[in-house]
């Protein structure tokens, strides 16, 4: 009867660590089934059942040898299982199977080492039946009520530290859409794959045979009590800290690359008010010329070169003044938003998109767009801000244009006011794609070079929460074009 009780409980604790399994998979990998808890009850059913399936095949009265053939074949089955459930065709998975593998052979030793200082509740009934407290026939029965409870209480132990282990490992790895490359799996691999060597050391050396009788490394070696503990925290926590450290090794690169990407785009706001300032310092030049050159005509000419009707008769006159307005037409700027930096970067965006082959179909509305002079808001943030919204807006305008050539493509910009706060609103088409990660709050870039791009939302939130304000997005239907989608951008600067 002790030993189907037993047998209960560790195909209950098999079934537990499949749960513990889907819920670690299911934590950075996307499910094969729509819904998700289907395959969530799929795969630890399927995990509990090969646990049982190992333990039929390779009995555990074979020694040290049963369990390393058992955790073996655990090795070969895992990936299989997981390929099956989870779309699986990455680095990660690797790093997956190996760590949950690694942390369930030290949550198991962890348990059993409890279990085992424990041992002070059998040495006292044995004590107590010594000393006839416990009479022979109930000291059997007590005996047997103990060792259930203590196996039952090993297993569960095994899987609330497996399972608080595994949390621990999910919490701390943020960057769950994050591809690892070689150098960086090697790196997180390591302290996994040591402590699974690790407990298959253990298992070879724990029970030694002496004169025909098996026994402990405990009895031979009593300070190996506290010190396996120690290693095994010491194993566990080296997993934890690597992915630990290995998520701020992610940030820091991300927050070099991201001001690598900001000083160059300083560098082109310094060039573009450069410029900005040259056109208006040659438009003031020009209207201080135009007296004195006015003046000339009148003088040339005078007021005979005029009919009454007030055309102009001369064609000399006529023909000079055309090429003059001309000239004026090229210093002139299509739009005029009241902020030399939001001037110069609507100017060059729009001329940029008649340099392109979608000059003729983008609609650029940025009429609606004005900046009020008691604006308290520095020109590079809003250079930042405008300038990462329009090279946004721009690229999905060209994804569409790809798969749809005959879509409709339009940017809208437009600027209101309330109360204390200021709104910039960027409105165009797209393709209705978006790509957005469990942990991320805006939608991912779809350019391969992620390292390098994907960050301008991030660095229009952290320029709006300069300002105490933010960002949002909202995505709708097109009115105009049924089945045609609308990107929304709004922007709030306090």
């Amino acid at each position: 009867m002790a030993e189907r009780m037993v047998e209960a409980c560790e195909f209950i604790t098999f079934f537990a660590q499949g749960y513990c399994l889907q819920y670690f998979f299911g934590c950075f990998l996307e499910s094969r089934c729509s819904n998700r808890r289907v395959n969530a009850i799929a795969v630890f059913c399927c995990y509990g059942i090969l646990k049982i399936m190992f333990g039929c095949l390779v009995p555990a009265g074979e020694g040290s040898a049963a369990s390393i053939c058992r955790l073996f074949l655990q090795c070969l089955f895992l990936p299989v299982l997981v390929l099956c459930f989870y779309k699986a065709v990455k680095t990660l998975t690797v790093f997956l199977s190996v760590t949950f593998l690694a942390l369930s052979e030290i949550s198991f030793f962890a348990a059993y080492m409890v279990m085992n200082l424990s041992t002070v509740i059998l040495e006292l009934e044995t004590e107590l039946f010594i000393k006839g407290y416990l009479k022979e026939e109930n000291f059997e029965q007590v005996l047997r009520f103990t060792a259930v409870f203590l196996q039952a209480f090993c297993f569960l132990l095994w899987v609330l530290i497996l399972y608080f282990v595994l949390r621990c490992v999910v919490a701390a790895f943020r960057e769950k859409e994050y591809e690892m490359h070689r150098t960086e799996l090697l790196f997180i691999l390591t302290p996994p794959l040591v402590g699974l060597m690790l407990c298959v050391f253990l298992r070879i050396i724990m029970v030694t045979v002496e004169d025909g009788m098996p026994s402990l490394l405990y009895d031979k070696y009593p300070i190996l009590k506290f010190l396996i503990p120690a290693i095994l925290l010491l194993s566990m926590l080296s997993v934890l800290y690597s992915v630990k450290l290995f998520q701020d090794m992610i940030l820091l690169n991300r927050e070099k690359s991201s001001r690598i990407v900001l000083e160059q785009q300083l560098d082109m706001l310094q060039e573009h008010i450069g410029e900005i300032e040259r056109i208006y310092g040659n438009l003031k030049s020009v209207k201080h010329d135009m007296k004195n050159t006015v003046t000339v005509l009148m003088r040339l000419f005078g007021k005979e070169a005029f009919s009454a009707e007030g055309e102009i008769e001369n064609q000399e006159v006529s023909a000079y003044l055309s090429a003059l307005y001309k000239s004026f037409e090229k210093l002139e700027l299509r739009f005029s938003t009241g902020n030399a930096v939001a001037d110069a970067l609507l100017n060059m965006k729009y001329h940029d998109m008649n340099c392109c082959i979608l000059s003729d179909r983008i609609d650029f509305d940025a009429d609606k767009l004005l900046f009020p002079r008691t604006l308290a808001v520095q020109s590079y943030d809003i250079g930042v801000i405008l300038g990462n919204a329009l090279d946004n807006a721009i690229e999905a305008c060209a994804r569409l244009a790809d798969k749809q050539p005959d879509a409709k493509l339009f940017i809208q910009c437009v600027s209101f006011q309330r109360g204390k706060f200021f709104f910039l609103e960027i409105k165009n088409s797209f393709d209705g794609e978006l790509k957005k990660s469990r942990q991320g709050e805006f939608p991912e870039t779809l350019k391969k070079e992620k390292h390098t791009h994907g960050i301008g939302f991030s660095n229009m939130r952290k320029t709006a929460e300069k300002y105490g304000g933010g960002v949002d997005y909202s995505v709708r239907e097109d009115g105009d074009r049924v089945g045609q989608a609308v990107f929304i951008l709004t922007v709030m600067l306090k």
